[in-house]
């Protein structure tokens, strides 16, 4: 892995030696800003060209991720019968194709909520099938041993893409509107289809079909899932962190939007501060890990991420009532509560990206790096699906509290749910977890 002095360049220097890898991360990378330009400009598509209320984004976004719910559990026994690169092929240009459908549809004037509802229950259907793909794809790229270093380098792009993706997204969505911004990404989605069918992958086959029964398979996904001594309690405390970031997602919107008045660029900047956060997390992500422990990093990640939000609630309270930005015009013209509203902002947002910009490679170079290959796609495809379920719940949730208490209030109880998270975590044996000692080897990965 090399020292503290040479990590990094030995690190890059062992991943380039994967000419697959480094196309997928290309490709993962393009595809990355696009998805932030659609997270923002489908906010102001409802918000503001629809007229939509904190409640409407709340359903769109469960939309999105009801599939997990319904599906999940099957889509990991399913994957496993296709080679990882078609499915992922397939579910780019399926969301490419959707989100320009989108935009036509907004463009003529006859998208509607409900409409919206179902382009966004297929979009998510195919990113279901997607994400399940890309989590057992990538231990097929690089060895094990580089498993967090390809999963931080794939999450540092993430993170760049959305401080740059949010910023640019702002000044698009405001110079283009929002449905032409949607075409982006669906641009981006092209792209990566088209970059993964250069990979030349002779092991990527489908695997044989299985004789267990389907419920016998989907069982040992979840035996491995909730039954695993450190990967049980990672799970129940990520489920929980699930309802929390859904609805801290569908109410801060509506904070810089509505009650801030800080336009489309603002929710861009606002949005891209806790990009900026995540470069400098991920960038520190390994070297924690090595120091600190799998275990302890992530748990203290968990810890700082509702304190992040908390600061992030301060803002509609440091603005005070009557104070929005289109009311003075020129951000010269802001008074010193609706700067500082702006600020807490972007502050809380920075650190809670940073946060996760820790945990996420950690989390998950941890759970690849422990699960043999035949059951990464069901582990996967079991965790994400009762993680998306959970923004089912919370968004909706969200859109409820904000619009019947307000935004300042969907915050806090956004706060305590991820403070629930955080303790669920830290009194857990997985606080011990130490992903160099309890990592498999690609030998007993493969034939355990």
């Amino acid at each position: 892995m090399g020292n503290s002095g040479g990590g990094p360049t030995a690190t890059e220097t062992k991943l380039r030696r994967h000419p697959a890898f480094v196309r997928f991360w290309v490709a993962s990378t393009v595809s990355d800003f696009g998805t932030y330009i659609t997270t923002l400009a489908l906010s102001v598509l409802i918000l503001v060209t629809m007229s939509g209320t904190p409640f409407d984004q709340g359903l769109v976004n469960a939309a999105r991720w009801t599939p997990y719910l319904l599906f999940g559990l099957v889509a990991g026994v399913w994957i496993d019968r296709f080679p990882r690169r078609t499915v992922l092929i397939g579910g780019d240009l399926g969301r490419g194709l959707i989100l320009a459908g989108v935009c036509v549809a907004a463009m003529t004037a006859v998208l509607s909520v409900p409409a919206l509802l179902i382009l966004m229950f297929a979009f998510g259907t195919l990113a279901l099938t997607s994400d399940a793909a890309y989590q057992s794809f990538v231990p097929r790229l690089v060895p094990r041993s580089l498993l967090t270093q390809a999963n931080a380098r794939l999450q540092q792009s993430d993170t760049v893409a959305q401080t740059t993706g949010s910023a640019v997204a702002g000044g698009l969505v405001a110079l283009v509107t929002a449905p032409l911004a949607l075409l982006v990404d669906a641009v981006s989605y092209f792209f990566s289809a088209a970059v993964l069918r250069t990979l030349d992958l002779p092991s990527d086959q489908a695997a044989a079909p299985s004789r267990q029964k389907l419920r016998r398979q989907i069982g040992e996904g979840l035996r491995w899932v909730y039954g695993h001594v450190r990967l049980g309690p990672l799970a129940w405390s990520t489920h929980i962190w699930f309802i929390g970031s859904a609805i801290l997602g569908t109410v801060l919107p509506t904070v810089v939007l509505h009650d801030l008045g800080l336009g489309a660029l603002g929710l861009g900047v606002v949005m891209g501060c806790a990009g900026i956060g995540a470069v400098a997390g991920t960038t520190l992500s390994t070297r924690l890990g090595r120091r600190w422990g799998t275990g302890r990093a992530i748990v203290a990640s968990r810890l700082a991420e509702p304190l992040a939000v908390a600061v992030v609630a301060l803002a509609p309270l440091a603005a005070g009532a009557g104070h929005s930005a289109e009311a003075y015009g020129s951000p010269l013209h802001w008074p010193l509560q609706l700067w500082t509203a702006f600020v807490l902002a972007g502050v809380g947002q920075m650190l809670f990206g940073m946060a996760m910009g820790v945990e996420g490679p950690l989390e998950m170079g941890y759970q690849q790096a422990v699960t043999p290959d035949r059951l990464i796609a069901r582990m996967s495809a079991t965790r994400r699906s009762v993680n998306r379920g959970m923004i089912v719940l919370g968004a909706p949730l969200g859109g409820l509290i904000a619009t019947v208490a307000g935004s300042g209030a969907a915050l806090w109880a956004a706060a305590a749910v991820l403070m629930l998270a955080s303790l669920v975590l830290l009194f857990s044996r997985f606080r011990d977890a130490r992903i160099e000692d309890q990592q498999l080897s690609d030998e007993e990965a493969l034939h355990p």
